[in-house]
Order: C-alpha cells, then structure tokens, then sequence
C-alpha cells in the first residue's frame, strides 16, 4: 500500500523545483576569465577615450607628405622655422619698422590695418611692416611648449635675422594683440613703440577685480564661457571640445555670426573675402597646434600680470597704444577701460560703435598711424 501511494506538490513547489533545475543547468564563465573580459572592456573603453581627447600630430611644413613651403622663413635657434612676409617700402629704406602679430585663426597675410593705410602715407611715412606666421599657423613650425615668453623670444630673433635694428616697433591684432604684452615684458629694451587693436584679454589676470570679471564673463555666449573655462582648467580636454558635436564650441572658432554687433556684421564680410585667398593656409598643419594651442595659452595661467607691468618708455622715447571698440562682442570693454585705468601711461582709445574688426573700417590705418607716429589727435 505504501509504495503504491501518491502525493500531493504545490504549484510553488514545483516552479521552486523548476527553477533550481534552470540553475544547475547554466555555464557561468570562470571567474578569471570573466576578470580578462572587464579588463577588455576598460581597455576599450580608455582608447575611445584617449582617441577623443588627443589630437593627430601636426603635419609640418616641408616634411614627408607636409604641406608646402612657400614662405621665406628664419631658422630659431632651438630649430623651428618662423615663416614671414614683408609689406611696405623695402626694409633697407624704411624709417619706421614693424613687426605685425596676427589674430586668432589666422595666418600672416592677415595684416590688420595694412589695406585700410593708403600707400602714399606708407611711402611718406617710410612704413615696414614684416607679418609672421605665429607657431603653428601657416608655415611656422608648432612650439608644443609655447607661452607668451617664448613667442617674444621668437620675434626677437626674426628682428635680428633680418637687422631690423636696435629697436622696432610692434602691432598686434586680437589675439595678437594679447601676445604683445609678451614682448613688454620680456623684451622691452628692443621695443620703439607698440600698437595693441582691440587685444584679447585674459579672466584669470591677477589684477582683474572678481565681480569685474565675473560680469564680463557671463555676458559671452555659454559656449564660449565653457570654452574658456575648458582652456583654462582643463587644456588636455580642449582639442575634445572643439571638435565634438555633442554640444556647441567656441563661436570663434566656429565662424558663427552670434558673437557679431552692428559693425561687425558689415566688416567682417570684408574681411572674409580678403582672408579667402589665404584660408587653406591658416590651420594646414593642423587644429591642435594652431587654433587650439592659441586658446590654451592665451587663456591659460600666465607666468605674468599685464596689469603689472612699469612703462617701457619712461622719458617719452616711445609710447603703447590700445585701440578698442565699445561694441566688440570678442574683447569685453569693460576689462579694455580697466587697464587702461591701472597702466595710466598707456594710451587708450576707444571707439563709439567699434567693434572687433574695427581695422577694416576705410581709412582706419591712415587714422591710427599719424596719431601712432605723428601724434594728431584720434577722430572716428
């Protein structure tokens, strides 16, 4: 009787039943295994990584498939060629010798004021003006370790190269206006006189007041007020940034029209068609060296404070002057006004409705010129 007796399994002890069976039935991987295939992942996942964030090497001048050189170029003494281009009346003529640096994304055909002076007051006047190619721009070999000191060094050496004499003067546009604050403090010995146009400044200047900087901050486009940060705080993310498509990048950088006020909306189309010519030359040897080397130097720390800088000049041997526009969506005027307050010995101008293309306005070279060199009195 006994053996021949049924019984009785719930339903949830027969899914309990089913499900241990299920169990004993799986091949779980070894553990060391499973440790190699986490091990992949994570290398996979870093070499994403480190592909997103590091740039391609430059592709040099003159190198192996390298673009071109068509420049004539000095030798610096650590090796790198600095190209150049000389504009005016010839050098062994000239009365006035300059040394033009050019803005951001941009190479050293772009020459600031030089189709806005007429040819008569160049000849008059006995104006040179040698343009260069700053590193990594053009046809200048990259300096992965650039700083504001080393470009002042550069440009030292590409005047005595080409026997520019004891002492020349300098310009500067944009971002090369930013870099001759370089050249008044380490080489002002060499300096005659030096023109800033509307030159970039620097948030995380020492001498900036915190709210001033902070209101001149926020009031750029947010792309750009992370681009800046980025450049600032994290400049091995900057090639990354300008060049994902996750989120908007630098205006600048970009060519966007948002950053643009009244004038320069009708300059920079002027400046465009005149760049045009020139535009496969400005990054050939690559973004990173170029455009974006120019973000993290010129926005990262600063072994130096512009704003505590001593007159070069102080017998009146020479003079600085910054031109600026008050609607310059680029440069806030804010920071321009205190600068000028904090170095009373610069001259300072600034222009009613001038925005940051300002030197391309008809006869703006004329204008800066005679009160740069004669002295007349500034009038818009």
């Amino acid at each position: 009787m006994a053996g021949g007796a049924t019984r009785k399994i719930s339903a949830a002890s027969a899914r309990a039943h089913t499900r241990k069976a299920k169990q004993k039935t799986s091949f779980p991987l070894p553990s060391g295994m499973m440790r190699n295939v986490i091990a992949l992942s994570g290398i996979v996942i870093l070499a994403l990584i480190y592909r997103a964030i590091m740039p391609l090497p430059p592709k040099i001048c003159g190198s192996p498939n390298g673009p071109l050189i068509t420049a004539p170029r000095v030798k610096l003494s650590d090796g790198r060629y600095l190209a150049y281009k000389e504009n005016g009346v010839p050098r062994d003529q000239a009365k006035h010798k300059f040394v033009f640096i050019h803005g951001f994304d941009c190479v050293r055909h772009d020459v600031a004021l030089l189709t806005t002076t007429s040819p008569e007051l160049m000849q008059s006047l006995g104006i040179y003006i040698v343009s260069i190619d700053r590193p990594g721009y053009g046809e200048s070999d990259p300096h992965p370790k650039r700083t504001p000191k080393t470009l002042a060094l550069d440009i030292e050496e590409l005047a005595d190269q080409l026997e520019l004499g004891s002492k020349f003067y300098v310009m500067g546009f944009s971002m090369g206006g930013q870099a001759v604050w370089g050249l008044l403090k380490y080489i002002p010995h060499r300096l005659a006189g030096a023109i800033l146009l509307t030159p970039v400044t620097n948030y995380w200047w020492g001498s900036f007041p915190a709210n001033l900087t902070k209101q001149a901050y926020y009031e750029q486009l947010v792309q750009d007020q992370w681009t800046l940060r980025i450049a600032h705080y994290f400049p091995w993310l900057t090639y990354w940034w300008n060049t994902q498509k996750l989120f908007p990048s630098s205006s600048v950088a970009t060519g966007s029209e948002d950053i643009l006020l009244e004038q320069d909306r009708v300059l920079m189309p002027i400046f465009d068609s005149y760049q045009s010519k020139y535009r496969d030359l400005v990054r050939q040897q690559g973004e990173y060296e170029s455009i974006h080397r120019d973000l993290m130097v010129g926005f990262g720390t600063w072994e130096f404070d512009p704003m505590e800088l001593v007159n070069p000049f102080p017998n009146g041997e020479g003079s600085v002057h910054i031109w600026q526009g008050d609607e310059d969506g680029h440069v806030p005027v804010i920071l321009q006004r205190f600068i000028a307050k904090k170095l009373p010995w610069i001259h300072y101008h600034e222009m009613k409705g001038g925005g940051h293309m300002f030197p391309w306005a008809e006869g703006m070279g004329d204008k800066v010129m005679k009160t740069f060199l004669l002295g007349e009195p500034f009038v818009m």
